[in-house]
């Protein structure tokens, strides 16, 4: 009789416990595609396994989940939202953030001090990973890595360049990049422009899904796109290329926010304390090639040479640009884009 009571309390006890914790949910705005399928595996599945909240996935991206934190405000119901660098600023500056709480994550103090970002006395973001915009090319039309940016202005590839337009999240940083390369930063920018209105450009694209249809259908043969892009299409095995210039590349990041007003802000800073385990950062170099932005991670030289600084790079090598000022710029840029490259 005493055994079976204390079944029945055992019994009651775990039951008890599993209400308690099926009780609560943590809603995390995504990416689509295989950029969810990674987050999911690498951080929420290891974050329910570990607390038991189960993770609720919205969809969607940056600025459509932008959209929706400022809809939401004062009535938030998405806790943990992923953006990209840029729009990352624009919520911060919309008030739909709340200060992440560093100081008490036990995975912090890997943290690269550059993937933490802050306003003020508060980190309103924290990286989930690098990636950049280096040259794509056809294993087929270009007959050996290009070295140089200047290889999109090669002849031989006329009519068969794809760049990214304003209208991706890449466009305007991009133009800033090579401004630097063939402008020295002009603060005019009539160099590039210059440089830019000679480009014989096959596909100004405003999707990174349509930078890797045409390169997957061979319309295009070279040209500027993302290294997870590139490497899902070599992966999949089509004669694709990708390289980091002698010049360097243009990155950015995938960044964390706890949006404000989250009813689970507790449970929200631990995912993103999870998200910044090794653990999550290996496999989420091996899923998307994405730049760890912890220490202390230790990679397979097959995956290594994927990542978005090449296969002797690191992070130092990035080039970062201040998105407060790449966002000061984007309305002119975009309306001289417009009048001088478009048409």
């Amino acid at each position: 009789m005493r055994t079976k009571h204390m079944l029945f309390a055992s019994v009651a006890g775990l039951v008890g416990a599993a209400q308690a914790l099926s009780a609560e949910t943590l809603t995390v705005a995504y990416y689509g595609g295989n950029w969810g399928e990674a987050f999911d595996a690498c951080v929420a599945k290891p974050f329910t396994a570990t607390t038991g909240i189960a993770v609720i996935a919205e969809i969607g991206n940056s600025t459509t989940t932008l959209s929706k934190l400022q809809q939401q405000a004062g009535a938030a119901t998405i806790d943990v939202a992923y953006m990209d660098g840029g729009i990352s600023e624009i919520a911060e500056a919309a008030g739909v953030l709340a200060p992440i709480p560093l100081e008490t994550m036990a995975h912090a103090k890997s943290l690269l001090p550059k993937a933490a970002y802050r306003n003020g006395d508060h980190v309103f973001a924290v990286s989930a990973g690098y990636y950049s915009l280096g040259l794509t090319y056809s294993t087929l039309e270009v007959p050996s890595a290009p070295e140089s940016w200047d290889a999109l202005w090669d002849e031989a590839y006329a009519g068969a360049v794809a760049i990214p337009s304003p209208n991706n999240s890449a466009g305007v940083p991009f133009i800033l990049f090579l401004n630097d390369l063939y402008g020295a930063g002009d603060s005019t920018q009539d160099a590039v422009f210059a440089k830019l209105a000679t480009l014989d450009a096959g596909l100004l694209y405003d999707t990174s899904g349509a930078a890797s249809n045409a390169f997957q259908n061979g319309e295009v043969a070279i040209g500027a796109h993302f290294n997870v892009g590139a490497w899902d299409l070599i992966d999949a095995g089509l004669p694709i290329g990708f390289t980091v210039p002698k010049e360097g590349v243009w990155a950015t990041d995938a960044r964390m926010h706890i949006v404000k007003g989250s009813k689970a802000p507790e449970a929200a800073a631990k995912f993103i304390d999870t998200a910044m385990t090794p653990a999550a950062a290996t496999c989420l170099a091996e899923n998307l090639y994405l730049g760890p932005a912890i220490s202390g991670v230790d990679l397979p030289a097959d995956v290594a040479r994927k990542l978005p600084w090449g296969e002797t790079g690191s992070v130092a090598d990035l080039k970062l640009f201040d998105w407060a000022t790449v966002n000061a710029q984007r309305p002119a840029l975009t309306d001289r884009w417009n009048r001088e490259i478009a048409n």
